[in-house]
């Protein structure tokens, strides 16, 4: 076997099935997890995907080769695995997962103890090392394996944000794409005031209504004409392994995640005055000033789930938001949830007495935002470059922390290259000016395209 595999990406494993990944390999990390980490007992569990259950039991057959005790909580969702991995104190987990990937995916996402990543840096590439070499024998004493029933000692977890005074009996809309999610809802609506009006509810890893991944813009329409129909208070849809969860207002409309990130400042500051609030480079002064508003301090880290985790961890941070939908909260070990964020929106909506159109308007007529254009280009660092000694001659600030962040008195943007293809993504946004956000947008997207196009 090669000493290269391609299913290995910088942050979690993915590939085709057979080609990519199988059972046989998945045995086999199951083996050099246990040996690169040496833990005692790892909680595991799988998406709705046809082949998880499969890539789930030859993973628990290698980590108990190599002694480690498998604490199987069956179907779920990524943050299941990471709230069983921390709650129950365990030293380390693994989610069989694709997420929104093609139908003939399937991959894993792993953390150590607390929940913490483990990525190129931490500990995958030599899980991918040991997992390429030879097979290794078992152990002498074979780890055990047996179910964990989490989902009562999760669903508590998730009620612990919220003020039962603050709720109001919410029409919710909630499109599970036939994901994992629908689960989580059944269990949680026992608790809550609200109504749901279920779409793709059922878990089905043949995908009947198409692989679930809402940032698609084809795939919002189903979600977006059920709110208007049902006269729904919001909708929410999730992709499948539901560690990301995505809006709409009760006109429809698509939210986007930059304005959620500041709805969900907003709702923990209203609550916890004076907390530090991670966010991401590439639009951040809406953020920043709710911070301000409601007393709470705006941290930059770079874009990425092991960077704002580890930024979150040092300062202490109550919650990290990434405008991709990726929401990170201190109570939930640093790590992201899907199911946290629209329970605190709903919160949030009974707490103000507005709905989700105006709560949201507010914040775009005061910083309106372009929204991330990608585009593909021969040379991304050369562009990047240029674009930097054209506009930072008149910049009030230059910031480098992910690609390139230009600051003027009312208008700035963010330039960045993708880590894996030749892309750059650009975001620009105003100070209550929509007109010269536009102009602005425009004016770099033609700069952007006079040069070379990626082939």
């Amino acid at each position: 076997m090669s000493e290269y595999l391609e299913c290995f990406k910088a942050y979690d494993i993915r590939g085709r099935v057979p080609d990519q990944l199988d059972e046989d390999l998945a045995y086999r990390i199951g083996r050099a997890y246990a040996t690169a980490l040496e833990p005692a007992d790892v909680a595991v569990g799988h998406d709705i995907r046809l082949t998880s259950p499969q890539i789930s039991d030859a993973l628990a057959r290698g980590l108990q080769d190599g002694g480690v005790n498998v604490h199987d909580i069956g179907l779920c969702g990524t943050e299941e695995v990471y709230f069983a991995t921390f709650h129950y104190r365990l030293d380390g987990g693994i989610m069989v997962t694709a997420s929104h990937n093609p139908r003939d995916y399937n991959g894993m996402k792993l953390v150590r103890a607390e929940a913490r990543p483990i990525s190129g840096d931490s500990g995958l590439d030599e899980i991918e090392r040991l997992a390429a070499g030879e097979p290794q024998p078992p152990v002498e004493r074979r780890g055990t394996r047996q179910d964990l029933d989490h989902r009562d000692a999760y669903v508590e977890h998730l009620l612990g944000y919220l003020a039962d005074e603050a709720l109001m009996p919410l029409r919710i809309v909630v499109n599970a794409g036939n994901g994992g999610a629908g689960v989580v809802i059944d269990a949680l609506e026992p608790h809550l005031p609200f109504r749901f009006e279920r779409l793709h509810h059922d878990p089905d890893g043949t995908f009947p209504n198409g692989v679930p991944n809402p940032l698609l813009e084809e795939n919002r329409a189903v979600t977006a004409e059920r709110v208007r129909a049902s006269g729904a208070d919001f909708g929410v849809a999730w992709d499948g392994d539901f560690d990301r969860c995505f809006f709409f207002d009760e006109q429809g409309r698509f939210i986007e995640g930059y304005y959620i990130v500041g709805l969900l400042a907003e709702a923990f500051l209203r609550k916890h005055g004076g907390e530090r609030i991670v966010h991401d480079p590439r639009l951040t002064w809406n953020t920043i000033d709710l911070c301000r508003e409601f007393g709470g301090v705006a941290i930059e880290s770079k874009t990425g789930h092991a960077f704002i985790k580890e930024r979150m961890r040092r300062e202490d941070a109550l919650y990290g938001g990434e405008m991709s939908a990726h929401h990170y909260f201190r109570g939930f070990s640093y790590c992201d949830s899907g199911m946290i964020p629209w329970l605190l929106v709903a919160e949030l909506i009974g707490r103000t007495g507005k709905p989700l159109s105006q709560l949201v308007d507010e914040r775009i007529d005061r910083f309106p935002a372009s929204g991330e254009i990608n585009r593909r280009l021969a040379d991304p660092a050369t562009v990047i470059a240029a674009i930097e000694r054209d506009y930072g001659v008149d910049a009030v600030r230059v910031d480098h922390t992910d690609g390139v962040s230009i600051e003027l008195s009312d208008w700035r943007f963010n330039l960045r290259m993708s880590n894996t293809e030749p892309v750059v993504r650009l975001n620009v946004e105003s100070r209550g000016d929509r007109t010269l956000m536009e102009e602005k947008t425009a004016e770099l997207l033609g700069r952007l395209d006079a040069f070379p196009a990626a082939e």
